[in-house]
């Protein structure tokens, strides 16, 4: 496919140097539908980014789609701040109905705003407050949002710098397997925990993404998760699951922390959970941690109640049984088999991944950006992640047919080989 960059136009006149997604790609996307988007020049491509995570049902799905229009053309409440409407309602009582009940989760909602990094501050926010302490624990490679509190708990230094103000009350420790094996689990953690000359304060709770999404797709063990869990309780911390990117069905169950058994004290929830691609996060936690007061952490965007119907529709035609689940493992096993061929084709190469997030680690880390560049020309979009952007990261959306999927799959095999 050939592709004609677009001519100096309003974006390079008008928009911030800050834009990057646009970079990689160099087109102007007009239509997008199921696992598809399609420029202005009649170009279509296969869509493995779903939004950064945002679309795991997939662009304009026709049932969602349906859902909003009737609400919008029945004037339905658009802006309720934190107002009680029938579309919350709604929502609330399909999420408790379909994922809360049958989990056995006693979790408390709240609506902290539209992104997920509200969702972060405000759970930050409550652990201090129910603890009483500043300190919180994060992991190297997180990556948890780009406002200061959520910066001071992510690792990567070029976010962390745009701040430009000191990072403070975050303390990071080994991810997973950061050692390679070498040092036991939370070793260097609870000794510091537990030496009063170590110098760390005592924090009010610990951060932690199952998946390391921006971090180059680092999976945490069952058994790893569920020490960290031991430990927090052991040591009187909160344990704060950010489940922003993976959660919403992304590794098969709805939640990420599923399969390891463990109960997190707050959980972050955002991206895919209005399924439409609209604003939405919720930030859920244990009833006896729900001590705001009233108008004690607000924010005008929080009841976004169009994408409370989207969320709702979501649910209630995705999640009332376990088929999004066995569906989403099974296109996890299409993918895994494709990348085990494509590592073994070129040496050099590594995979990773678990559900419908997978990644493609190259030891020769500026391929990684030119396989992504390779394949947009051939029509396929897949970003990059790490910390040098060594890995190639494939989020399709969750709706994708086994025949689209080993499409893509299809396409990247072709963009590392002619990257080689």
């Amino acid at each position: 496919m050939t592709i004609t960059p677009p001519a100096l136009s309003v974006f390079e006149a008008l928009e911030s140097e800050v834009r990057s997604y646009c970079r990689g790609w160099p087109a102007v996307f007009d239509r997008a539908q199921g696992s598809h988007m399609f420029d202005e020049d009649g170009h279509t491509y296969l869509d493995f980014f779903a939004g950064a995570g945002s679309l795991n049902y997939g662009h304009n799905n026709p049932v969602l789609k349906r859902a909003l229009i009737d609400y919008i053309e029945r004037d339905g409440v658009t802006h309720g701040l934190d107002m009680s409407t029938t579309a919350k309602r709604a929502f609330l009582e399909s999420f408790q109905n379909n994922i809360l009940r049958p989990r056995d989760l006693p979790y408390k909602v709240m609506f902290p705003g539209p992104t997920g990094t509200n969702a972060v501050e405000a759970a930050l926010k409550l652990a201090r407050k129910v603890k009483g302490r500043e300190s919180i624990v994060s992991f190297t490679n997180a990556f948890h949002g780009m406002s200061l509190g959520s910066l001071a708990v992510t690792g990567n230094a070029f976010k962390r710098a745009g701040a430009g103000i000191p990072l403070v009350h975050g303390t990071p420790m080994p991810f997973d397997n950061y050692f390679d094996g070498t040092v036991e689990d939370f070793l260097w953690f609870e000794r510091l925990l537990e030496d009063q000359g170590s110098g760390l304060n005592k924090p009010a709770a610990v951060i932690v993404e199952t998946v390391q999404g921006e971090g180059g797709i680092n999976v945490a063990r069952p058994e790893w998760l569920r020490a960290l869990a031991e430990l927090c309780e052991r040591q009187d911390m909160l344990l704060i699951v950010d489940d922003i990117q993976m959660g919403c069905g992304r590794t098969g169950a709805f939640f990420s922390f599923e399969e390891s058994g463990i109960t997190p004290d707050i959980v972050t929830v955002s991206k895919s959970i209005s399924g439409y691609g609209m604003p939405m996060s919720l930030a859920l936690f244990k009833p006896e941690l729900d001590i705001w007061e009233p108008g004690e952490h607000n924010g005008t965007f929080r009841g976004n109640n169009p994408a409370f119907v989207t969320a709702a529709a979501t649910l209630d035609t995705y999640w009332a049984d376990s088929q999004m689940e066995k569906q989403t493992l099974a296109r996890g096993e299409q993918v895994e088999q494709a990348l085990r061929a494509i590592c073994e084709e070129q040496s050099g190469t590594h995979f990773r991944g678990r559900g419908l997030v997978w990644g493609l680690e190259f030891e020769d880390k500026p391929r990684a950006s030119a396989v992504c560049k390779r394949a947009f020309e051939l029509g396929l979009l897949v970003e990059t992640s790490g910390p040098e952007s060594e890995v190639v990261k494939l989020l399709p959306a969750l709706t994708i047919s086994p025949d689209d999927l080993d499409e893509g799959l299809r396409t990247l095999a072709r963009a590392v080989r002619e990257t080689a």
